[in-house]
């Protein structure tokens, strides 16, 4: 084989595995399906896979003797037959015939048994007496066809569009739905109507449509139309109507007239967003979903029986809007996250619960301590960060040190999690900057590893010592002589309780710079203080327990003066600060006043000496 045949064979493309239809129709042979013309029909072309067909079928033996019909003047239930082609289970026979007819056509199919109920393996099972092993005549008019929406997977539930809506956002629980409705049975018979005065108003998720039609309703759009073919086990009990047990199948038609987003912010119905009006653009994408400037008019008012307003902008601003960055904490926080999911021009109702309104921000004075609040917010526009498509790499750097220095302000206000949030959306953005030459590359270089240290140093703060040293490692992996990934990591483990590691750390900072000797100093004697007071704990907690019989446990109980020495440590740390905030200038954290330690690390390795000291043996106590 040629090169050339070689790559041709390459790159062509693979084909798709049969379909099991497909792989059916492979038993057809010739003179097993003949068709007769009865009635010709309309139009240029069949259906195809994924059309819905509705056809009448009359089944009779080769001399002219009734086996079974789908039409009630010969003993069925008059109710066409309904399938999709490429989704049902259908007889072979009329698998392949059926895509041969137009539509209104009637036509005589002459099968063999292995077309019908007596194909090995049929996916259809005949009814009782029915004569499989026969030859038979197979009458059948087809009604109709078109594309579908096929709602469940057992065609329980298909969607035929009579008008495109708009847009593309359908209903969800748990919307409120204006739309108007009928419903038929399969012969038209008309059952129920909401088609005239108001449209039918119900809550999306409630239950108070049936569930086929529901499940249908929650794939349209705005101002769409459709039929909706709903059968019994989807036609549960509702306000709109009743079940009708006799009915097999019901026709429903609906026009969804509008929707109300209503969205539950939290997933536990505590802070809930209600679209009052519509704005403008497509959601989510026109939303201010990343930090903005963004321009509002709010009014709130505190949920309690007076229900009173205590703010609105239009009144105790002089009518001008409120303007504020988002990401930087300047408003509650269920208030950013209600506004972030909003389109210019859009009003909005916000009921929100105490821990994301006032508890952790500044309470206005007229709002009571725990209170609910209710927020109505119009959107009036905002403006996204600048798009650094095209920017030189001075302009850039300009404008991450402005972004980075917003995040520091909100880490020395305590606000970490915001903060971490600024930094690693600066790193994310680095991703896509490439310096051009030597120089761009070594600031580019120490900026991204200021930004992971500036990373780690709010996990520190969380109390997330194992990410805080992941991060610093990203700096350390590639430089392991960085002083300040060095100390930053250091604070990590001695919080942590890894002594040992944090030891190693501070002794290598000064090793790499003589510069940073009093700050590795400072923190070598605060890590003495703190292995100091972890032993000191472990032995109250272990005093007399290898005195006691087998079976008896040693209560061990803090002793005043104890209590008191480490309680005057704490605050001595507090009083003196930390030497990475006043001493490394690019910085401006230290670690938690509060040092957490897990359960090996009072033993390993610094209880080692515990141990020790009683004249034990590690592995005859674990």
């Amino acid at each position: 084989m040629t090169a050339n045949e070689d790559a041709a064979q390459e790159f062509e493309p693979k084909k798709k595995p049969p379909t099991e239809d497909e792989k059916r129709k492979k038993k057809i042979t010739p003179g097993s399906l003949m068709k007769a013309l009865i009635r010709p029909g309309g139009g240029d072309a069949g259906p195809s896979d994924g059309d819905q067909i509705i056809y009448h079928c009359t089944i009779r033996t080769l001399d002219g003797v009734l086996v079974e019909s789908s039409r009630s003047d010969y003993g069925g239930k008059g109710t066409p037959i309904r399938h999709v082609l490429g989704k049902s289970k259908m007889l072979l026979g009329i698998l392949e015939g059926i895509p041969t007819m137009l539509k209104g056509e009637v036509a005589m199919f002459k099968m063999k048994h292995q077309l019908h109920y007596g194909e090995d393996d049929c996916p259809i099972t005949a009814p009782d007496g029915f004569p499989k092993e026969d030859e038979l005549h197979f009458e059948i008019e087809l009604i109709d066809f078109f594309k579908t929406k096929v709602v469940t997977d057992d065609l329980g539930v298909v969607k035929k569009v009579v008008r495109e809506g708009k847009g593309w956002e359908s209903p969800r629980e748990p919307y409120e739905v204006k739309a108007w409705i009928s419903a038929k049975t399969v012969t038209g018979k008309l059952i129920m109507s909401h088609t005239e005065g108001e449209p039918y108003l119900f809550t999306f998720g409630k239950s108070e449509l049936p569930k086929g039609l529901e499940m249908a309703i929650g794939t349209m759009v705005r101002e769409e139309k459709a039929v909706i073919y709903v059968t019994t086990q989807y036609l549960t009990e509702s306000p709109l109507m009743p079940v009708i047990e006799e009915y097999d199948e019901v026709h429903f038609e609906v026009e969804l007239v509008h929707f109300i987003q209503v969205r539950d912010m939290l997933g536990d119905g505590r802070l809930i967003k209600r679209r009052i009006r519509d704005g403008k653009g497509d959601f989510p994408m026109d939303c201010p979903l990343h930090d903005s400037l963004l321009r509002v008019h709010y009014k709130g008012t505190v949920l309690n029986e007076e229900k009173k307003v205590f703010y609105d902008t239009r009144v105790d601003n002089d009518g001008q809007p409120l303007e504020f960055c988002s990401g930087e904490g300047l408003v509650p926080e269920g208030f950013e996250m209600s506004v972030r999911l909003m389109l210019p021009g859009e009003i909005a109702l916000v009921t929100c619960p105490p821990d994301y309104a006032y508890d952790k921000f500044p309470r206005p004075s007229n709002v009571p301590e725990g209170a609910h609040i209710q927020w109505e917010i119009e959107l009036l526009s905002f403006e996204t960060p600048k798009d650094w498509t095209g920017l030189d790499f001075k302009t850039i750097m300009n404008e991450a040190e402005s972004i980075r220095n917003t995040g520091n302000k909100l880490f020395k206000q305590g606000k970490y999690e915001l903060a971490k949030a600024k930094y690693e959306k600066l790193l994310r953005e680095f991703n896509h900057i490439n310096p051009q030459d030597d120089e761009e590359g070594k600031i580019f270089t120490d900026t991204r590893n200021l930004l992971h240290l500036n990373v780690a140093a709010c996990y520190l703060k969380l109390g997330e010592c194992k990410k805080c040293i992941e991060t610093c490692n990203k700096v350390l992996d590639a430089n392991p002589a960085h002083v300040k990934g060095l100390y930053r990591r250091g604070m990590a483990y001695m919080t942590a309780g890894d002594f040992e590691e944090a030891k190693a750390d501070f002794k290598m900072m000064m090793k790499v710079d003589k510069s940073t000797e009093s700050d590795a100093t400072a923190a070598l004697q605060k890590l003495k203080q703190k292995e100091q007071e972890v032993e000191k704990k472990a032995r109250k907690q272990f005093k007399g327990l290898f005195d006691k019989k087998p079976g008896e446990i040693a209560e061990a109980k803090a002793d005043d003066d104890e209590d008191q020495i480490t309680s005057e440590s704490q605050q001595k740390d507090e009083a003196h600060g930390d030497s990475d905030e006043t001493n490394f200038e690019d910085s401006h954290e230290g670690p938690p006043e509060t040092p957490r330690t897990r359960w090996f690390s009072l033993f390993w390795p610094s209880g080692r000496r515990l141990f020790e000291s009683l004249g034990l043996n590690r592995c005859a106590i674990l």
